[in-house]
């Protein structure tokens, strides 16, 4: 008499029966096709050497917009006190605005025919953004890190920017200025509003009648 391991083993094998080829081949390995670093020449007229120093301008700027990305999303999560709703709404704008940034860097690094970085590990390794405190900090201080943090973006950027006109490369030094630093700057502009120092409800009248107002 079969035992009921035998039946279910027997019951399993007529359910694959017939199935081979549609199968998943699962837990394939093999080398890189391309290494990280390396070009794969691609017909876009620039030279390999103009294509692979864009390329690693273009990896540390993703590492740092993508640090950037998420510092947004840290503080979106957060944020707290009088202006939580206001700022939690900013700062998830913002998030995605850099995240669209994160795309089309990623997607021009490619388009050199190089390798974009990718991995938490590897964004940690390259970004030069300083890292936060794991917990809350106060609304002034999260703002504040957010302002440096853009500013190690656009001076990298503007950099870079010349580099790529100096080289011929239209696309990244396009993709720098029209994407990177125009998007950075207006979100500079919509932040550092926020610190300055004005009366909530009240105007200051005492300034005011001194100043000759």
């Amino acid at each position: 008499m079969a035992s009921k391991t035998d039946k279910r083993s027997a019951t399993y094998n007529q359910l694959e029966s017939g199935t081979e080829r549609s199968r998943p081949i699962l837990h394939q390995n093999a080398r890189e096709i391309q290494p990280y670093g390396k070009i794969a020449k691609l017909p876009i007229a620039l030279d390999e050497k103009v294509c692979a120093a864009s390329a690693e301008n273009l990896n540390q700027v993703l590492a740092d917009t993508i640090t950037l990305r998420d510092l947004y999303k840290k503080h979106h999560w957060q944020v707290a006190g009088h202006t939580f709703y206001q700022l939690h709404l900013l700062f998830d704008k913002h998030h995605n605005e850099q995240d669209e940034l994160v795309d089309t860097i990623a997607e021009r690094i490619q388009s050199l025919g190089a390798i974009s970085l990718a991995m938490a590990a590897d964004i940690a390794e390259t970004s030069i953004i300083p890292r936060p405190p794991r917990g809350r900090e106060e609304v002034p201080a999260q703002i504040s890190r957010l302002l440096e943090a853009h500013e190690i973006v656009l001076k990298e950027a503007r950099t870079m920017a010349r580099q790529a006109a100096e080289a011929g490369d239209d696309g990244t030094n396009d993709v720098l200025v029209s994407d990177v630093i125009r998007t950075n700057e207006l979100q500079v502009w919509f932040l550092a509003e926020h610190l300055v120092d004005v009366p909530a409800v009240r105007a200051d009248q005492a300034k005011a009648a001194s100043s000759g107002g």
